[in-house]
């Protein structure tokens, strides 16, 4: 019997089709409470056919222990920056993913989170249980600049909603489609620095990647708008950790964000408890919606590949079945 290790817990915790996609399959299912660290997955390394994995840490060493016995690693979203994908495509072992299902989720969290800073919202919610009738006064957004960092799915649907909320949208990325952006009265700026001046609000939606890891520093913090708010729905790594703390503190920027560099976060971590900032603990894309198309389309991507089918998605495909 395939014998795979399940890791996500937004799969395990959400009831919906998924379950039994997962039952039908026939396979031997042992889980885990993700993310998992590259210690504990160096403990489990070797005793699964295949992985159905969230954000844990699928490092070479990982990889490399995981074999001969590994067939397939099926990822539940679609970041991969936790799965060297470079060592799995050199040690033959292909990744599934799951492009396309959670960007209306994620956008609206997004949202929410900006509303919750401008409007704050997590103050004074809770003000009012405490039984205090403490009156905080807030920012509209209509009229303000957005700047999207990254033209994705996610960016894209943001961007539609940004105009509904009566935004101005700017855009830095690489990838640019102009009928889309002709639609949605979109402007490209060229250098993130100019964008970042002229932002009141900044949202993040770029892949980490070596390039992009703290594409945020303390040089660019120092562009920015005194009260200008930062959203991250992206990757915590994409920002440096000190002087975001440090504007933070000094007033200069307030931070909305539903991920962290370190996940769960530590109770000293310094992003905790500051005033200015509201975090999620990576929920973005954890409603019962988005969860039953990403665990869906996992599971779907693990039983086609390990029949001989083609996958819906995978991010090595120059790697075939063993």
């Amino acid at each position: 019997m395939t014998r795979v290790l399940l890791t996500t817990t937004s799969f395990q915790d959400t009831p919906g089709i998924h379950h039994d996609m997962l039952a039908a399959a026939g396979f031997e299912i042992v889980r885990e409470r993700g993310p998992l660290p590259e210690s504990r997955m160096l403990e489990l390394a070797g005793q699964f056919d295949a992985y159905l994995c969230g954000d844990d840490a699928l490092t070479r060493q990982v990889i490399q222990k995981s074999l001969p016995r590994l067939k397939v690693i099926s990822k539940y979203g679609i970041g991969l920056d936790k799965i060297d994908v470079k060592a799995a495509t050199d040690l033959k072992v292909p990744v599934l993913f799951t492009p396309g299902v959670n960007h209306t989720t994620v956008a609206e969290h997004t949202f929410a989170l900006l509303l919750a800073v401008v409007r704050n919202l997590v103050v004074e919610a809770n003000h009012v249980a405490a039984g205090r009738w403490t009156r905080i006064t807030g920012n509209e957004l209509c009229g303000k600049t957005l700047l999207l960092v990254g033209l994705g799915r996610i960016s894209k649907e943001v961007a539609i909603r940004a105009r509904a909320f009566g935004l101005k949208v700017i855009i830095f990325a690489n990838y640019w489609e102009e009928d889309f952006a002709r639609w949605y009265d979109l402007q490209r700026v060229e250098d993130l620095d100019e964008g970042l001046k002229q932002a009141d609000f900044v949202s993040l939606h770029t892949k980490l990647t070596e390039k992009t890891k703290g594409l945020i520093n303390a040089r660019r913090l120092a562009l920015l708008k005194p009260g200008t708010v930062i959203v991250n729905t992206g990757r915590g790594e994409l920002l440096e950790l000190a002087p975001l703390v440090e504007a933070i503190k000094a007033g200069k920027i307030r931070y909305g964000a539903d991920v962290l560099d370190q996940e769960p976060p530590p109770a000293d971590h310094p992003l905790l408890g500051l005033p200015g900032t509201v975090l999620t603990p990576h929920i973005g894309s954890r409603t019962h919606e988005s969860v039953q198309r990403q665990a869906s389309c996992a599971v779907e991507n693990l039983t086609r590949f390990l029949a001989g089918k083609q996958p819906i998605a995978q991010a090595n495909p120059e790697v075939s079945a063993k």
